[in-house]
């Protein structure tokens, strides 16, 4: 009880110090939901449309076990990997195996079946890669989980990971492996109805021994009609509540869809309009917005 009630203390502390968020660069975030979107498309239809965005597919797998597929591609020097979401009962088995397992090259803890994905694209991709130019990485679901840990795999052997952005991506580690790399370049894209990004959901259990899984980076989420707020650290864990105490329905299905994702960032292509996240939630008396 004691430590809960430390870990709930300093939870509240942090929330006092938000950071000032920068605009964002929605025509960016577009093209890297178009190239997340194109990771669906079958292999045969994959290169001429990464041509019509002027991007050049320079290679492309389907991982034999897991059957987690991405494509690498390069477009005005900087090298781009996108990877696919769950497409597959090989794909569900990455997402159900959600215990949080040491990884020793990172030396912090990680969903073993995003953490098994990130490593076999790892090995495919690196003879690939140009060791001194700029990568980016974009997911979306699954794909976004793995884009995650993929991009600190990189950073830990020196390549230039520029920037990485995801799309309903659920949590990759815990409040110290998300503390360790805070640095990491990552914007997570949501929208308030897609519970994915809210799972794996917090347990008791891991409350208890100071273990919550965690997310890293920023936060935005595409409100609709042309809104959208930022967010990251606890008032991005505590959205998870709403979905602990609501049953999904066919709303967070399609809240979930590239789809989805794509027209809300459409609307956010001319004069977007940024507004305050509110959790609605309180602790000890204080509002944690």
């Amino acid at each position: 009880m004691f430590k809960l009630l430390i870990v709930i203390t300093s939870l509240l502390f942090m929330s006092l110090f938000q950071p000032v968020f920068s605009a964002q660069d929605f025509a960016e975030i577009k093209s890297k939901a178009r190239l997340a979107n194109d990771t669906y498309l079958e292999t045969n239809q994959i290169e001429n449309t990464l041509q019509q965005q002027g991007q050049t597919l320079v290679h492309q797998a389907t991982i034999s076990g897991s059957q987690v597929s991405y494509f690498l591609s390069q477009s005005n020097d900087v090298q781009t990997i996108a990877i696919r979401g769950t497409a597959n009962v090989e794909n569900a088995m990455l997402d159900l195996d959600i215990e949080l397992q040491p990884d020793p090259t990172l030396d912090i803890i990680l969903h073993k079946g995003f953490a098994t994905g990130a490593k076999a694209v790892y090995d495919d991709i690196k003879p690939y890669l140009i060791a001194d130019t700029p990568i980016d990485i974009t997911g979306h679901s699954l794909g976004g989980a793995i884009a995650v840990i993929l991009a600190l795999y990189l950073k830990q052997d020196d390549y230039p990971v520029t920037q990485i952005i995801t799309f309903g991506q659920p949590k990759v580690t815990n409040v110290t492996g998300a503390r360790k790399f805070a640095d990491l370049p990552l914007i997570r894209i949501v929208t308030p109805k897609d519970i994915v990004p809210l799972v794996p959901p917090i347990s008791p259990l891991q409350i208890k021994n100071l273990d919550i899984y965690w997310h890293m980076g920023e936060e935005v989420i595409l409100m609709g009609n042309k809104k959208y707020a930022q967010t990251n650290g606890l008032k991005s864990m505590l959205r998870a509540t709403k979905f602990t105490s609501s049953i999904p329905n066919e709303k967070n299905l399609s809240a979930h869809k590239m789809t989805t994702y794509l027209s809300l960032i459409d609307e956010l292509l001319d004069s977007p309009i940024e507004i305050p996240y509110k959790t609605d939630i309180s602790v000890f008396g204080f509002s944690l917005d």
